[in-house]
């Protein structure tokens, strides 16, 4: 067996690997959230990208800030940044490939000097985030940049040592413009409806708090492109190590596991160029949003309704939940009657395909995602995915009973969670999970209590439509369970 590092990539016969030279290839892009999506999507495209002769000045520097990030860190250097990207095919088959494409990783804490250095490259064109859902420094019912937020407030006091990838991006800003450098892009890849705006709104926002004329030049200077990204990306296990050395003889410390589908697709609006991503599959438009409103209320927003509906019933992967048939009627008829009609023109599009192709990667067997995973940070994915479809069917007049439904049966999760019926001793990761227990458990004694929780829901809490429905799947979820629910749903849909 052989140790992943460079110097081992000759010996890996049966594996592809990156026959570009990685030592003539240099830094062009700098990404924030080095985690397992960044590994099989943007990482994936640019050694893509290099393997076809095409892209060496884009290659990647990772950067971790948070104290996790550690483990990440360790693993880079140890492996020459190198990692093993498997695709799991439906048939049990694994594709595997050695992604070459990073070339450096830099862990913030250990030294934000060298980070600013690498950020001051002229050759760092674009910097890249993944950041997840709840890093952007947002209000979670308003989407705007919250100054009160305790990492917005910790980095103004202690700018040295920063915490957040924003504070990066303002300092390094400042330093560019005060030596008369071009600004970089900041291209958000996370699954976030708008992330270019809501990025720009971050980094504008702490900007005006430094410095309100620096908050003006960045925006009016700095590109944010939308993008729609895509991929189904368990967290590494284990038993994904040991397949990677068993099969293939490699000893990676954190291969990445995928599905087949991927796709990105964004807006060419770039400051100071990128790179040719069309060549190998990257679609480059001039409006995202109506591929980025697919994607978010089809695929994210389904998975909320796996994750809430299957847990209580003792299901662990999303693909056992597709194989119960009152789930996997109820998101067809969700995506359908309540997600579809919200989106608009999509020229193209063979909608009815997508959202097949959506319950077809939900039921990979061998990709083992679990509910756990979909229920961190549940709270901002709600927020982004599940209420703004909510938000939409009841401005437009419609009923809104499913989705409603999947309110309701998140409710009811913080109610067994906090209970410690689900997943005892387990609380899912999320910063609103004193907030939500609290407020489920209030249901007895006030049954709105949950949705009045104003810092998720806003004034869908007053709508009574929503109040309504919301009311009548809770109830029905508590006294007679989710089949049972489910099949009056469906009954009446």
């Amino acid at each position: 067996m052989a140790a992943l590092a460079s110097v081992n990539l000759p010996a890996m016969g049966q594996v592809a690997t990156p026959t570009y030279d990685r030592g003539a290839a240099s830094v062009g892009i700098l990404h924030f959230g080095f985690g397992n999506f960044h590994r099989s999507h943007e990482a994936m495209y640019i050694d893509r990208l290099m393997e076809s002769g095409q892209g060496l000045d884009w290659g990647i520097c990772g950067v971790g800030v948070l104290p996790q990030d550690v483990a990440m860190r360790d693993v880079m250097h140890a492996q020459d940044c190198l990692y093993t990207l498997v695709i799991r095919h439906a048939d049990g088959s694994l594709e595997p490939r050695v992604v070459g494409s990073v070339l450096e990783y830099l862990f913030g804490p250990d030294d934000p000097e060298a980070v600013y250095a690498r950020l001051m490259d002229p050759s760092v064109r674009i910097v890249s985030l993944t950041v997840t859902e709840g890093g952007y420094l947002k209000n979670a019912a308003t989407g705007e940049f919250d100054p009160t937020s305790a990492a917005v407030v910790h980095d103004l006091s202690n700018p040295q040592q920063p915490q957040t990838a924003f504070a990066y991006l303002v300092e390094a800003l400042r330093r560019r413009r005060t030596a008369g450098l071009e600004p970089f892009t900041v291209l958000s890849c996370d699954n976030l409806q708008g992330n270019g705006d809501i990025a720009r709104r971050a980094i504008t926002g702490f900007a005006r708090l430094v410095d309100p004329d620096l908050g003006e030049w960045i925006d009016a200077n700095v590109s944010f492109p939308n993008c729609m990204v895509d991929r189904i990306t368990p967290v590494t296990t284990d038993a994904d190590r040991a397949a990677v050395a068993d099969d293939f003889g490699i000893e990676d410390q954190w291969p990445v596991p995928a599905e087949p589908f991927v796709q990105w697709i964004v807006e060419d609006h770039f400051t100071a160029g990128r790179p040719p991503l069309e060549l190998v599959g990257v679609q480059f438009v001039e409006d995202v949003k109506p591929y980025e409103l697919m994607k978010l209320r089809l695929l994210n927003a389904s998975h909320m309704g796996v994750a809430y509906l299957g847990a209580p019933l003792g299901y662990a992967f999303v693909d056992e939940v597709l194989r119960d048939d009152l789930i996997r009627v109820f998101l067809e008829r969700y995506m359908t009657q309540e997600a579809a009609p919200t989106l608009g023109d999509l020229p193209g599009i063979d909608l009815d395909g997508y959202m097949a192709a959506v319950i077809e990667r939900f039921s990979n067997p061998k990709m083992r995602d679990t509910l756990k995973r979909l229920t961190t940070d549940g709270a901002n994915r709600m927020t982004t995915f599940t209420l703004p479809t909510i938000r939409a069917n009841l401005a437009a007049g419609r009923d809104v009973p499913l989705g409603a439904l999947v309110v309701a049966a998140w409710a009811q999760f913080w109610v067994q969670i906090a209970n410690g019926e689900l997943w005892p001793a387990e609380v899912p990761e999320d910063a609103h999970a004193a907030e939500m227990m609290r407020a489920a458990l209030a249901q007895d004694e006030s049954p709105t209590a949950f949705i009045e929780q104003q810092g998720l829901f806003g004034e869908m809490s007053s709508n009574e439509v929503f109040r309504e429905e919301f009311l009548k799947a809770r109830s029905s979820l508590a006294d007679r369970g989710v089949h049972a629910t489910l099949r009056q749903a469906l009954a009446t849909v």
